[in-house]
């Protein structure tokens, strides 16, 4: 069995070998849809993570609240809900049920439709890091926020939540690179991500050994760069003795 590599340099239209392997002229390669799919992947990914960060965040937040019994029943069922539905029922409940239910959302094309259900799926995984950051943290620090004179808002804001996100950021960082292995369910709905390139590009070429092996390495790629940014982030913002121990980013 020989290798081929050409193969991501013939048209994807000719299926001949171009002079060069980036199209010119109008003409496509299987490199440039490689690298247009690789820009999908990183788009949905980073998108997604700015929605469960934000939300996740939020709830997990709410889940922590003193005194507050309905507003922390409300954080966990939203959690229960988005943690016990797998992914992809998630993408089709957003693909499909949710336009219908709200027409104004037909228009959204289908890229911001997977946005918004891996965001929210991994907002739930989020909120039980942030709920656990904010539970692990000293009750001291909560009631000296409190001696202080701050309201809620304050003492979460300027004492619980700058500590709890230093402390969670190894599981941070592992949530990180899961919403880019997970954003591979996006070719369910005909996203054009790495994965519907790999299975669509080994159909029309045979060579499903080079174009996996690719597509294997740029996974791989992402997410060893998410863990060492994340690791550069955690070592500048680390606090001696506040950091759980483990954790991806090291």
């Amino acid at each position: 069995m020989s290798w081929d590599w050409q193969v991501f340099c013939q048209d994807t239209i000719t299926q001949e070998v171009t002079q060069s392997c980036f199209g010119k002229g109008g003409d496509i390669t299987y490199l440039d849809w490689l690298l247009s799919a690789w820009g999908w992947t990183v788009s949905v990914s980073l998108l997604a993570l700015a929605i469960a960060l934000v939300v996740g965040s939020l709830i997990g937040t709410l889940r922590t609240l003193p005194d507050s019994p309905w507003v922390v029943r409300l954080g966990n069922a939203w959690v229960e809900f988005f943690r016990n539905i797998p992914l992809l029922v998630h993408i089709f409940l957003w693909y499909h049920v949710i336009p219908a239910i709200f027409p104004a959302m037909k228009s959204l094309p289908g890229f911001v439709l997977v946005v918004f259900a891996l965001g929210f799926f991994t907002s739930a995984r989020i909120a039980e890091q942030v709920r656990s950051g904010i539970q692990a943290l000293p009750r001291g620090q909560r009631y000296a926020g409190m001696a202080m004179g701050f309201t809620t808002v304050q003492y979460y804001r300027y004492v619980l939540l700058p500590m709890a996100f230093r402390i969670i950021i190894p599981p941070l960082t592992s949530e990180t690179m899961n919403i880019f292995k997970n954003s591979s369910v996006a070719f369910a709905v005909s996203v054009s991500e790495l994965t519907m390139y790999a299975m669509q590009v080994q159909e029309e070429t045979s060579r499903g050994i080079e174009v996996y092996l690719l597509v294997t390495a740029l996974y791989v790629v992402s997410a060893l760069a998410i863990n060492r940014i994340m690791a550069f982030i955690e070592k500048r913002s680390r606090v001696p003795g506040m950091i759980a121990a483990g954790g991806g980013g090291h």
